[in-house]
């Protein structure tokens, strides 16, 4: 869920434009002076998370190796998952898929049951990325009817209610990613729309009225979803590697909202996506990210929630990059690092060009994809045990 304009790595070491890009996004004054007061108040006191009975099941955080997932395709909104497309994936790459990944948009106003009992049926654990996003699904807009504050006033309890009560009724364990990418600009859950790097007075250490306002909201969700009973979803905190913009008020910890609100840490890492972008490898997309997000929390499991590449042969080697990828990730300089799910899509840009993520966009890169995955580290069925 990754289509954008710019590679955010590389934007974010173009200092000027990262001072500039965000302040044309925020609401006026008055807006902001509304929020640092609702903040202020809120920061006085914070409701305990709501309790709820344990779900029968419990996914294993692997002591050896990682699970292996994928985004495979699933169409414009994300949710057109079917048995073929799967199986023909795991056929290409060589591997039984632990972890299938798709979306669920709030402008649907539906719960995936069919997808995600599909992907359960077929021994995977399905990742949800549910997104607080209406039609048609642009980034860059800013906030729409799903905003953050309309979430805060309630306006959607019913839809969370339901979304929880289907999601227990579902059963099994499975993940979900909630307002992903928060730290970047795109998507309208962004700080950057909600008072951005607003001091709020008199705190310590110093609290943003972007990210605070974020976290609230994410709060409120999950608190909603666990007193409807769902206590089958793993929450997963999924953060862009990289910052946009690459400020101190919106870094991954000033989005954290607390160890109580998260099971999984997730990282999207992308390489290059479209034609304008620079060309990186690997390591340097993942290690210092790795190092920031290991800081918010001693123990929770991390996943690449998305990683990919487009095929630009002209700027570099696919397959090098997807084998160095592969091999970062196993090389024991990350072992908290417990699952990958690789981002197999590719899309029409404006221009007309295409920006191709799938493992197969070349022979080379798919033979990359097939020896890294083929490697026993990486698991390709759940492991499941008793709560």
């Amino acid at each position: 869920m990754t289509k954008h304009e710019k590679n955010p790595l590389m934007e974010s070491l173009k200092s000027a434009q990262q001072k500039s890009h965000c302040a044309r996004s925020v609401r006026a004054s008055c807006f902001i002076g509304h929020l640092l007061f609702f903040l202020l108040a809120a920061c006085s006191k914070q409701p305990a998370p709501t309790a709820a009975p344990p779900s029968p099941q419990q996914l294993v955080v692997p002591e050896r190796g990682a699970y292996t997932g994928a985004y495979i395709d699933f169409g414009d909104t994300e949710d057109d998952v079917t048995i073929e497309a799967i199986e023909d994936f795991e056929k290409m790459v060589g591997k039984h898929q632990a972890i299938v990944a798709s979306s669920s948009y709030w402008g649907e106003q539906s719960f995936p049951s069919d997808n995600l009992n599909l992907i359960a049926r077929h021994g995977s654990i399905p990742l949800v990325y549910w997104s607080p996003w209406d039609k048609p699904y642009e980034e860059d807009r800013g906030p729409d009817r799903f905003s953050l504050s309309s979430i805060l006033d309630g306006k959607w309890d019913t839809y969370i209610d339901i979304w929880a009560s289907s999601a227990k009724q579902f059963g099994h364990p499975f993940f979900v990613s909630l307002c992903n990418e928060m730290n970047g600009s795109w998507f309208p859950w962004s700080g950057c729309f909600y008072g951005g790097g607003k001091p709020i007075p008199n705190t310590n250490p110093q609290q943003y009225v972007g990210a605070e306002y974020f976290k609230k909201a994410y709060r409120y969700i999950v608190d909603r979803v666990r007193k409807n009973g769902a206590t089958n979803v793993i929450w997963v905190f999924h953060l862009m590697n990289y910052s946009y913009p690459q400020d101190l008020w919106n870094y991954a910890a000033a989005y954290y909202p607390g160890p109580e609100y998260v099971d999984w840490i997730g990282l999207s890492v992308y390489g290059k996506q479209y034609e304008g972008d620079p060309w990186s490898p690997f390591a340097p997309l993942l290690d210092w990210p790795y190092t920031e997000i290991c800081n918010l929390d001693p123990n929770k499991p991390i996943m690449l929630t998305e990683w990919g590449i487009g095929e630009y042969s002209e700027s570099g080697s696919k397959a090098n990059w997807i084998g160095d990828g592969f091999r970062a990730m196993r090389s024991g300089k990350y072992p908290r690092l417990k699952a990958a799910i690789f981002w197999h899509e590719r899309w029409q840009n404006e221009d007309n060009s295409y920006s191709n993520l799938h493992v197969n966009s070349s022979p080379e890169a798919l033979e990359s994809y097939r020896q890294g995955v083929g490697n026993p580290f990486w698991i390709g069925e759940p492991v499941y045990k008793p709560r």
